[in-house]
């Protein structure tokens, strides 16, 4: 057999095997259903008891995630890799908790978002952020023909009006153009970034367990991270002491959730303080990144701005016909729940570019997905698809603040629109993507700002 017939056999002995991989691979309905853990080539189960790693899925598959977090809810709890990785930030608040522990902090919730009063107080509280500081900023901007960071103008906009509305709180971080507010707020802003960049890398260490060692050690990372916490508890510490003090004083605003949610008298100090750090990565981070991607979608779709506007006049003529002419800068609940083509938008816009792109639960007990994958006890499943629409969660732990998402997104959107316009000043053509808590954009949105003619 001469070399060129040997090294033919060798070649077809070393593909035929991945050919049939590939063409298995092709139908997941060819794969086999196996119980047990996943065998590697050469390797076989070996990588499963390696200490410190971990099994996983990652589906896009609507089925498999209704399966996740309807159909099999009390299956796929947050699992104790998440609950401990996350808990020196946010505690056993509802983003970081299961089971009973989970269930009471939902009913509160849930019962506070659906009062009507505190939808007022959203609409009150976003007026005022958009009135007396977003549009004079915007004014300004566009009168001095500067660069405005759309990104971190919404980041700002964001983190005072959930200060408000969550705790009777006024950082004032968007009252001058460079976000120099009141020292404290800036440097809790500062830290609050910190701990969400040391969060993120604990779950980004091949090794899950790395970072304990690290955090024994007081290494930089964990430095860091300990010292921008101790900024993080200490600003959300004085906003519940002040909040109980001045309850008991009978000066409290009754209309702010932490108010409400400390009326009873039955939470822990601690307990509040994770009320407080939870809602300001709720509040903060999703419907920033939602506007400044939707803010960029909007530039380049003159078609789209046009019909927007076109809506926010429409509605603003009908209520002066109705109500009279109040030359009013903001929009009532139902002129904003009449603006359907804005909602379709920054709807869709969530659906291209969503706050929050991946989520993940722990597997309780060995499954196997409506697709025959197969999900042992332990393993993470990661997920972006909430059913078909990836923004709001999905199942029992569906966002709460949704409706009030919506009501600050439209707000903004309507106000602003309505008085100006914006071009994309960005170097690239497509700003790059940057994945923290929030889909971000690296380098921010810079925005050339210009004032509508009458």
């Amino acid at each position: 057999m001469d070399l060129s017939s040997t090294f033919s056999a060798l070649l077809l002995v070393l593909l035929l095997p991945l050919l049939c991989f590939l063409y298995l691979s092709r139908d997941p309905r060819k794969k086999p259903r196996a119980d047990g853990l996943k065998a590697y080539p050469l390797l076989g189960t070996l990588p499963h008891f390696i200490p410190g790693l971990s099994g996983g899925v990652i589906t896009a598959n609507p089925a498999n995630v209704e399966h996740i977090l309807k159909t099999n809810f009390a299956n796929y709890p947050k699992g104790d890799l998440t609950v401990s990785t996350i808990e020196d930030f946010l505690g056993h608040g509802i983003f970081n908790s299961d089971g009973e522990q989970w269930l009471w902090q939902r009913k509160a919730a849930s019962y506070e978002f659906n009062n009507r009063s505190l939808r007022s107080f959203v609409v009150d509280a976003v007026r005022f952020e958009v009135v007396e500081r977003l549009l004079p900023l915007l004014e300004r901007a566009a009168s001095d023909g500067r660069t405005l960071d759309v990104e971190d103008v919404m980041e700002r906009f964001a983190f005072d009006s959930i200060c408000r509305v969550a705790f009777g709180e006024d950082p004032a971080c968007l009252v001058t153009e460079e976000g120099m507010s009141a020292s404290q707020s800036t440097e809790f802003l500062s830290a609050f970034n910190e701990v969400q960049n040391g969060i993120l890398a604990r779950f980004m260490s091949p090794v899950k367990s790395l970072w304990r060692l690290k955090k024994v050690l007081n290494l930089e990372s964990e430095r860091r991270l300990r010292e921008a916490l101790e900024t993080v508890h200490g600003y959300a510490d004085r906003i519940v002491r002040e909040r109980k003090e001045r309850g008991a004083a009978g000066l409290a605003c009754r209309d702010d959730f932490l108010s409400r949610f400390a009326a009873s008298g039955e939470h822990s100090d601690e307990s509040l303080r994770d009320v407080v750090t939870n809602f300001l990565l709720a509040g903060r981070d999703t419907t920033p990144s939602a506007l400044t991607w939707f803010f960029w979608l909007v530039s380049g779709r003159p078609d789209v701005e046009d019909k927007i506007l076109r809506e926010i006049r429409a509605v603003r003529a009908s209520s002066s016909v109705q109500q009279g002419s109040t030359g009013r800068a903001t929009f009532s609940f139902d002129e904003l729940r009449d603006m359907h083509y804005l909602h379709a938008a920054i709807t869709e816009s969530m659906r291209l570019y969503p706050p929050v792109p991946i989520d993940s639960q722990c597997c309780k007990q060995d499954d196997f997905l409506p697709d025959g994958t197969f999900v042992a006890k332990g393993w993470m499943t990661t997920y972006s698809a909430p059913f078909k629409y990836p923004v709001f969660h999905a199942g029992p732990r569906m966002c709460l603040g949704k409706e009030m998402a919506y009501i600050q997104m439209k707000s903004i959107a309507a106000c602003v629109f309505e008085t100006f316009s914006f071009k994309f000043v960005g170097r690239n053509e497509h700003p790059e993507l940057m994945l923290k808590f929030t889909l971000r954009m690296k380098g921010g949105l810079p925005m050339q700002v210009y004032k509508r003619s009458k």
